[in-house]
């Protein structure tokens, strides 16, 4: 008789346990996947073993049985362990941390393997020669590899450096050595391009791909040859993460400061956290790279916790491109009124005639931001949210941007009938428009979230775009997160401010992260690029170091700034969401929260701030409110007790009324 700890597939917070179930066989494994009965009906459910033991320490009354028993072992004793960090570090259930490691489809029922890349033939990729940089920074991390030490690389590199080149000789040193490796990407937009560069140079046979665009077949399929051990690397987004790879040799995650590495579904995990958790274990390398490091990493490396590399030149040594600031207030005061400057048409004038491409950034879809009546002054707004609908000219219909209602355009003010509506604000869809109206026989092109949603749209307008069949492209920052395109003459930034505005301590970082990998796309073949940045702020300090290509500049300035408002890294911040229908009873559990953690918490009177209402109040007809609190450096983990003793006091009653989610150091506070 054996005896398994086991967690049920459950998301209720009552069942968010250990419980211990007697075994009949003697071969029961840990990470195997059982049914059990559960619950006063014994209806089978799903679930995992998290440990198995010869004996008890207590007597259990009422002791049940496991019923079946899968023939695969889903989980290993490294991803356990990792799913009780991930429950401890990011306050989420057992069974949402398993989920992260276990495949949502199933097998075929006629056997035939989804291959989501099965045409694929990759990019052929002779070994290109490596300058002193790449090669002092290859040497420094495979000296780590060799030793087999849990080392974590940050690399500097500016835009158009050879990173990628980089990543692969780690990679087929790591190969060599007979280990496997990761590679990340921020966005699914990037990995079919990755993909091809990686199947060119170690073969289809030897890469697996995960990212959330896959559909669940694919995804099984993938996984099984993951865990099998057929394949020895795996690209894709941040989910690749928890690809169940056996003996990782590295971990690389490019482009490390973007956003999309921050999970904004339950559990809320950093992806680098969740690395740096792995190569631990595996005695593995963590390298990540980027143009423009987070504010947090760049920090860790000078403080040596990172180990700090970096790339000061292009490859072949290529020039960085120009760059031009133009001031938008003085060409609204000489009476322009355009979207476009004269400078910035025309570049794309002189570049296109020379037989060079263009992009245009501006980091907002749509037509319009929003549309108001003239005459009450009210805007159209989402019913569900609260939140101004964005119109889109192609659909002819208004869009909420965060539930995904649309309705059509209104021929009167639903607030006081008025027939004077107007348009107010630009998107990428109106900056296409207008571009197709001043170079009409140029080809154009759009990369959005509203262009990508149909399978294979990304791989379509990015090979347009590459192959010269498309003379303009437009996109939001789709466009600027790690794209190679050699003939890009000239990169025009719309409107450096719309980042700039947002109502977030991380807006500065964003404007010029954005700015200067935006611009890093101009100039990447043989000849020097341009870039024109259109900007109301010409003199803010994330803009005109964006424009120097000054990434010192920048984060002087702004870590004096953290430091003296107290935010990260000298800080973790966390957003404590409650959300229900029912207002009254947010507005009475957020009062219980905010008083017991003041009473749990010391100092709180600094740091744990009033119940307030989310920065999007209102989502989908369900009320948002939010507790903010500011841990010290260090005190990490006395905050997520506290929160986690409330959360057990509180949310114990299924008559709480209310939902709580809690999401540590959050990208975006919306």
């Amino acid at each position: 008789m054996k005896y398994a700890d086991i967690i049920i597939d459950n998301k209720s917070e009552k069942t968010d346990q250990i419980f211990t179930y007697g075994c009949k066989e003697s071969d029961i494994d840990i990470g195997r996947k059982v049914r059990v009965p559960f619950g006063r009906g014994d209806k089978l459910r799903d679930a995992y073993v998290f440990a198995v033991r010869d004996k008890l320490s207590d007597e259990v009354k009422g002791l049940k049985y496991i019923a079946e028993t899968d023939d695969d072992i889903c989980l290993n004793e490294e991803i356990i362990e990792t799913c009780r960090w991930m429950k401890r570090r990011y306050m989420c259930k057992y069974i949402d941390a398993v989920k992260c490691f276990t495949p949502a489809g199933r097998a075929s029922k006629r056997g035939k393997k989804r291959n989501p890349y099965s045409g694929a033939e990759g990019e052929l990729q002779n070994i290109k020669h490596l300058t002193d940089e790449q090669r002092r920074v290859i040497d420094a991390v495979t000296a780590s590899t060799k030793e087999g030490k849990s080392d974590l690389f940050l690399l500097n590199g500016v835009t158009g450096s050879g990173k990628t080149e980089v990543y692969m000789h780690v990679i087929a040193d790591v190969l060599e050595r007979g280990k496997t490796a990761i590679m990340l990407v921020p966005e699914i937009s990037l990995t079919k391009q990755i993909i091809d560069r990686f199947i060119g140079r170690f073969g289809a046979e030897n890469i697996a791909v995960l990212h959330s665009r896959l559909a669940y077949g694919e995804r099984y399929d993938e996984w099984i040859r993951i865990k099998r051990g057929e394949v020895k690397i795996v690209i894709g987004a941040r989910s690749a993460v928890f690809a169940p790879l056996e003996n990782i040799g590295a971990i690389i995650m490019d482009e490390e400061h973007e956003g999309t590495y921050k999970s904004d579904m339950t559990p809320k995990y950093e992806t680098c956290e969740v690395a740096i958790k792995r190569v631990a274990q595996h005695g593995a390398v963590l390298l990540m790279g980027s143009a423009t490091p987070s504010v947090v990493s760049w920090n860790r490396a000078n403080e040596g916790i990172y180990k700090k590399l970096e790339l000061k030149e292009r490859y072949n040594r290529v020039e960085l491109p120009d760059v031009m600031l133009v001031d938008m207030r003085t060409e609204l005061k000489a009476g322009n009124w355009s979207i476009f400057s004269p400078e910035l048409l025309d570049g794309m004038n002189e570049v296109m005639t020379d037989g060079e491409q263009v992009i245009l950034f501006l980091n907002r879809r749509g037509y319009s931001n929003f549309i108001s009546c003239r005459e009450c002054g009210e805007a159209i707004r989402c019913p569900e949210c609260g939140i101004s609908l964005t119109y889109h000219k192609e659909t002819e219909r208004l869009m909420c941007h965060y539930c995904g209602r649309t309705e059509s355009v209104p021929e009167r003010c639903p607030n006081c009938g008025s027939r004077y509506i107007k348009y107010f604000g630009i998107g990428t869809e109106q900056i296409e428009e207008k571009i197709r109206e001043c170079f009409p026989d140029k080809n154009t092109d759009r990369l959005d979230l509203d262009t990508v949603r149909r399978k294979g749209s990304i791989e379509r307008i990015i090979k347009n775009f590459a192959g010269g069949r498309t003379d303009v492209l437009v996109g939001t920052q789709l466009v600027a997160k790690g794209l190679d395109f050699k003939n890009v003459g000239l990169v025009g930034i719309i409107s450096a401010d719309v980042t700039l505005n947002i109502p977030d301590y991380r807006s500065p970082e964003r404007t010029f992260q954005l700015i200067t990998q935006a611009a890093g796309r101009a100039g990447r073949g043989d000849r020097k690029g341009r870039v024109i940045i259109q900007t109301y702020s010409p003199d803010n300090y994330a803009v005109t170091a964006a424009a120097a290509q000054d990434y010192d500049a920048f984060y002087n300035d702004e870590i004096m700034l953290r430091k003296f408002i107290w935010y990260p890294p000298f800080s973790d911040l966390m957003q404590i969401v409650f959300s229900s229908k029912d207002e009254k009873a947010i507005l009475r559990g957020g009062a219980m929260w905010e008083k017991e953690l003041k009473r749990l918490i010391p100092g709180s009177e600094k740091t744990v701030f009033p119940l307030q209402k989310a920065a999007v109040p209102k989502q989908k007809d369900i009320y948002r409110f939010s507790l903010i609190l500011k841990s010290p450096r260090g005190k990490r983990r006395v905050y997520l007790a506290a929160i986690e003793r409330v959360r057990k006091e509180y949310l114990s009653d299924k008559k709480a009324g209310y939902n709580v989610g809690v999401d540590v150091n959050p990208y975006s506070f919306m």
